[in-house]
């Protein structure tokens, strides 16, 4: 079931903050008839081209598992942050790798959904400019998205610890595969806990974020900082908010738009309405 909310309604209310297509505010209310869908198509158009923001929940719609969720263990027996870490690359090698091996091979058994491939053809019909993600599993640039600004990095590559070298993620696979000509030992090419986000990414993620008239998140629970400050600035800036979401945000208060729903769902019903 989908359910929505707008600016300044709780969930569950049965008005919602009308969209007024004359202008960039929101200025009357309307029925809660009107599909979230609708909304969303409305936005679209009236406020392109829109930046998207995507979190892990995007990616299990892929059938990726969120580490984040369900205790986060991995082999029942270690906990996701200790193997993803740079304590865990220093000092437990051997896991660490077998951990991203592992992840690395997950990935090569699926697929972008329907949300990564809707996205990108946004992009390319000129309704969206910027993709930002928090993801590393490289399935928005797979479905065709460019430009991609990866907050966390990505496991499509690996790279030296000592020299910065990158080399392909399936490298990393092969048992010679984990030492760099430079003597220094591979590790994948994603922020471990413990290492800062990519200074230049982030600029640019928060230089997207205060240009945006529209602004979409799509499965994060924006919880995790400094990312779930983009949101923030582009409605400071003006910028429209939806967030479609699982589950509730904090930052659903300042939405104009909330939906709780499927992402791939959702982005196809509204790119329907788009071709009509």
């Amino acid at each position: 079931m989908i359910g929505w909310i707008g600016r300044g309604h709780a969930v569950g209310k049965n008005v919602i903050r009308g969209y007024d297509s004359r202008g960039s505010a929101m200025s009357h209310e309307v029925s809660a008839d009107v599909p979230p869908a609708a909304r969303l198509a409305r936005l679209l158009t009236a406020h392109r081209p829109a930046v998207v923001f995507t979190g892990a929940g995007m990616s299990t719609e892929s059938g990726l598992p969120d580490f984040r969720s369900n205790g986060g263990l991995w082999k029942q027996s270690r906990r996701f942050e200790e193997l993803a870490s740079v304590d865990a690359l220093e000092n437990d090698y051997d896991e660490h790798v077998a951990f991203y091996r592992w992840r690395i091979e997950m990935l090569a058994g699926h697929e972008p959904n329907d949300g990564h491939r809707v996205v990108a053809d946004w992009q390319r019909r000129g309704l969206v400019d910027t993709v930002v993600t928090q993801n590393v599993d490289g399935f928005h640039t797979r479905a065709g998205a460019t430009g991609v600004l990866e907050l966390h990095g990505t496991l499509s590559v690996v790279r030296c610890q000592l020299c910065g070298a990158e080399r392909p993620a399936a490298e990393f696979l092969d048992p010679t595969g984990l030492a760099c000509a430079c003597g220094g030992k591979r590790r994948p090419g994603v922020v471990l806990f413990g290492e800062a986000l990519p200074a230049a990414t982030l600029r640019a993620a928060q230089g997207a974020a205060k240009r945006a008239r529209l602004f979409i998140v799509l499965g994060s629970s924006l919880a995790v900082s400094p990312a779930n400050l983009l949101p923030e600035a582009a409605v400071q800036r003006g910028g429209a908010l939806v967030i479609i979401n699982r589950d509730p945000t904090p930052l659903d208060r300042i939405a104009t738009l909330v939906i709780s729903a499927g992402i791939g769902d959702t982005l196809r019903a509204a790119d329907a309405l788009l071709a009509t």
